[in-house]
């Protein structure tokens, strides 16, 4: 049975080191036909997933020997960082090939990653609607609507029936690869409301569309920040988004399963993020691993020497009570992780908008009353450590108070700082964990130093 389930999650995503390792001979051998015969029954998505496993030397024997063989769909699903480096060994006419039969959304995504010569070689082997269509995407802000919208939809005039609109489907006019919704628009072309398929397909040919239109329909327009329209799509539980421009034309549409995908880069980019190691991925280099997590390090670096200059004021209480020293890290620990806690449920709420000006202050007052009364259980136990340990209720009593003033603290700005830096224009994700780990750290400290200094000696 153990064996079976091993095999099982060996195959999870259609990828086993079996085939990883007779993929690389394969390439190894300069075998091109072994390596398509190997390659071309499997999803693009493990197909990324098999090129994201292999370090950049393999990755690069592999374009070589696969000549051709790399396509839009492949390219789309890579990690955006690897990506750039599976782009660059591409001929610009083999990128071009590769993303000819993307939907629009998914060419500016790679687009906007190219050098200026493998732009133009997409560019160019675009048809010219499909060209004009890119160009005008791209010239919207980088996390706007209209960046990230695909202009592939279903347009129907707001005056037809279901049999209208089935024959048009049944027409030989282009429709897109996926479409969830026929949307109808005025003479303007002004949208007006859209209808499912399902719906469509459901009702007698002489129902008229406009009777059949969700409670759901809403627009955005196109400079609106993508990840409203995504948090928006999950709200709402919308299947399609029709973005807009200034005249409240429809121009495209953002589908659930894009915001989903943008959604879960957001929330992983603020986990990275929490923990000061940038957006890098298992792909990156060495050096530019180590490039990202500098800065924070140096950050921290900073913080630290800040706080020891607190603990410098108190050397002569430490000198006379060496217990203080051995119990010095607790206090500052328990504040740390406590914030920490805070810390990230108040950057998730504030990133998924769950976290406002209404309720920010009921918000702060359970994380502090979290903190008062995890601090008074814990001031407790150490209580009677100190007492145990060390032979002294006083200093028991000194840790017990120490923590909860940590505690208190450590809630408090945990959900304080985030926002403030948020309402200053700042990510909170970005650069919470350090201010919040030096409160933590100077308050532990002075409080429980101080509170010796003024009660032990």
């Amino acid at each position: 049975m153990s064996e079976q389930v091993e095999i099982d999650e060996d195959e999870a995503f259609g990828i086993t080191d079996r085939l990883v390792a007779e993929v690389l001979a394969a390439v190894e051998a300069q075998d091109a036909l072994a390596v398509d015969a190997l390659l071309d029954p499997l999803h693009a998505a493990d197909i990324a997933h098999l090129i994201e496993q292999i370090d950049s030397r393999d990755r690069r024997d592999l374009i070589t020997v696969w000549k051709g063989g790399m396509d839009g769909d492949t390219l789309s699903e890579l990690d955006e960082n690897l990506r750039e480096e599976i782009i660059a060994l591409l001929a610009p006419a083999e990128l071009a090939e590769a993303v000819r039969e993307l939907e629009s959304d998914d060419v500016v995504d790679l687009v906007e990653y190219l050098d200026d010569d493998q732009q133009e070689a997409v560019l160019g082997a675009l048809d010219a609607g499909d060209r004009v269509v890119v160009e005008q995407a791209l010239s919207y802000p980088e996390e706007s609507a209209g960046r990230h919208m695909q202009s592939e939809l279903v347009r129907a005039p707001e005056h037809w029936n279901v049999g209208d609109a089935i024959d048009y489907l049944r027409s030989e006019v282009v429709l897109p690869d996926q479409f969830y919704h026929v949307i109808l628009v005025d003479a303007r072309l002004k949208a007006v409301g859209y209808v499912t398929l399902g719906r469509i397909l459901s009702h007698p040919r002489n129902t008229p569309l406009l009777e059949l239109v969700e409670d759901t329909f809403r627009t955005f327009h196109v400079t609106q920040d993508v990840e409203e329209v995504a948090q928006a799509i999950n709200h709402y539980h919308m299947i399609t988004a029709p973005v807009v421009d200034d005249d409240d034309r429809i121009v495209g549409v953002i589908t659930i399963d894009d915001a989903m995908a943008f959604l879960e880069e957001e929330a992983e980019e603020d986990l990275l993020r929490l923990a000061g190691v940038g957006e890098g991925s298992l792909s990156d280099r060495v050096i530019d691993t180590t490039k990202q997590r500098f800065p924070w390090l140096a950050v921290n670096l900073l913080t630290a020497i800040f706080a020891s200059m607190v603990i410098s004021l108190f050397e002569d209480t430490i000198a006379g009570l060496v217990a203080l020293a051995v119990l010095m890290p607790i206090v500052a620990s328990m504040g740390g992780n406590a914030g920490t806690q805070s810390l990230t449920v108040a950057v998730r709420a504030i990133a998924t908008r769950d976290l406002t000006a209404a309720n920010v202050w009921r918000v702060i007052r359970r994380e502090v009353l979290v903190g008062l009364i995890n601090g008074l259980i814990f001031a407790v136990v150490m209580g009677v450590v100190g007492i145990l340990w060390f032979g002294s209720p006083m200093l028991g009593a000194v840790i017990g108070v120490a923590m909860v003033i940590n505690m208190v603290v450590a809630g408090l700005a945990g959900t304080v700082i985030p926002v403030l830096l948020e309402r200053f224009g700042i990510d909170p994700a970005l650069a919470s964990g350090a201010f919040v780990t030096t409160v933590t750290d100077v308050v532990g400290f002075f409080a429980f130093l101080g509170l010796a200094a003024a009660w032990l000696l």
